[in-house]
């Protein structure tokens, strides 16, 4: 394909989204907006990806660069329109040879194929081509003004005559050019309209007039959602999910009630994975096949091998790597830890820090005390373990392979392979004293009391 410029229109400060954080920083599906648009851009096959932020965006710039290192970005230092923040990128397209895209940065479902049909049009000998959508109520979209194949004019709802907002081919977020003429045209916007702005949108009516023949494509209205206020975020979030659940359970996942599962945009899930009600994905999650999760978990950035059990009420997060046929029960969580095959921890543990060897288990009440205030310190325990119920492991601290921990046990030292460990104070019974403590407590109630 022709070398493809994606220039991201991201300057907006989404005032209706009343919000101190930019717009396109709120997130849909655990990734940002504008994160959303830079990935299909890409995934369109963009060689190069331009962004124009607002002032004090640099969180938009170290977001988009934590997983997209090559975009460049631009400020739109003045609130001058589309066209102006387009112009922004000017370093990005003087000299380059190819299509040039212009995106409108608030879209987060729009695919790759959207860009497709936009650039199939350039592709088949046009000029410039226009995304389009036909919604059941035109709102305050502009409208695209057609003739057969042609687009005459993009026309803002706000400057469009009363014949023109009848019109029901609307203006969605992307706009392709062939880089040359992208180039002619754009320093000849001016802003005459009623917002006194530099429309990119103006770029279709100054292509007709110098002869470039323009077009356009259509796509399905829930592609090019537009999010400006927190009920279309909220919408956008439904729409995501519903398309997830839906991508899910024809790749082989059962899910037992899909309205209550809610997926990250980077999950991945393997065939024969059943997922009970009321799971949450944060992102970062890989589940391989044949793995159950049930109800009420909560996942982030954790890796769960083939065969794997978890929960019901479990929390996996931080780095976590748990390995094939491992069951995690109820109340338990697992955090940047490597919990190997065949281990079971079956309730009310905290697992934090820690190695896990082959087929141990831990104990319920087991916790690893990983943080002193100030360091988090490893706990290593070895294969085919048995960690007693209401165990503290103190790290840094290392339990050997077949080892056994004594109920209740304090282990603050290491712990040799095959040996028993008992870190508890040695029981004494006082006989006759338990009603001295009553009388002792009861007096101390009547005296709070004033009684």
């Amino acid at each position: 394909m022709t070398e493809l410029l994606s220039i991201i229109l991201a300057a907006g400060e989404g005032t209706r989204m009343r919000s101190a954080t930019p717009k396109v920083l709120h997130q849909v599906g655990g990734l940002s907006i504008v994160g959303h648009v830079v990935n299909a851009a890409m995934a369109a096959g963009s060689s190069r990806v331009a962004v124009v932020t607002g002032p004090g965006h640099d969180a938009v710039r170290q977001m988009v660069n934590g997983f997209a290192p090559d975009v460049q970005f631009f400020e739109q230092t003045e609130r001058k329109g589309t066209g102006h923040a387009a112009s922004m990128a000017r370093p990005e397209f003087e000299g380059f040879e190819g299509y040039i895209a212009v995106v409108y940065g608030d879209h987060p479902l729009l695919r790759p194929e959207n860009f497709r049909g936009v650039l199939d049009r350039l592709e088949a000998g046009w000029d410039a081509a226009i995304l389009g959508f036909e919604p059941p109520d035109t709102l305050t979209y502009g409208r695209l003004i057609t003739e057969g194949e042609r687009l005459l004019a993009i026309r803002e709802h706000k400057d469009a005559t009363p014949e023109e907002r009848q019109i029901g081919l609307c203006n969605a977020c992307i706009l392709t050019f062939r880089a040359e003429v992208f180039r002619s045209l754009i320093d000849r916007l001016e802003p005459n309209n009623a917002a006194g702005e530099y429309y990119v949108t103006d770029l279709v009516e100054l292509a007709n007039e110098a002869g470039y023949k323009v077009s356009y494509a259509v796509a399905p209205e829930v592609d090019v959602m537009g999010v400006n206020d927190r009920a279309q975020l909220a919408r956008a979030e439904a729409q995501f999910q519903e398309l997830r659940r839906d991508d899910f359970m024809r790749a082989g996942v059962t899910l037992k009630d899909p309205s209550t599962v809610y997926f990250s945009y980077d999950t991945e899930i393997g065939r024969d994975v059943t997922i009970f009600p009321n799971v949450v994905f944060g992102p970062g999650v890989k589940l391989a096949d044949g793995v159950e999760i049930r109800a009420f978990c909560d996942i982030e950035n954790t890796s769960i091998g083939s065969g794997a059990s978890i929960g019901p009420f479990a929390r996996m997060r931080g780095g976590a790597d748990i390995g094939p046929n491992v069951h995690v029960g109820n109340f338990v969580e697992v955090k940047n830890s490597v919990i190997h095959e065949g281990v079971k921890a079956g309730h009310l543990s905290y697992l934090g820090d820690s190695e896990v060897g082959a087929r141990t288990n831990i104990g319920a009440g087991t916790i690893t005390c990983n943080y002193d205030g100030v360091n988090k310190s490893k706990t290593s325990i070895g294969a085919d373990a048995f960690i007693g119920s209401n165990s503290s492991l103190v790290a840094p601290v290392s339990i050997g392979d077949g080892a056994y921990i004594a109920s209740g046990s304090v282990i603050t030292h290491n712990v040799e392979p095959d040996a028993l460990a008992i870190g508890r104070a040695r029981q004494e019974n006082k006989l006759g004293y338990a009603p001295k403590l009553k009388a002792r407590a009861e007096a101390i109630k009547r005296a709070r009391s004033g009684k």
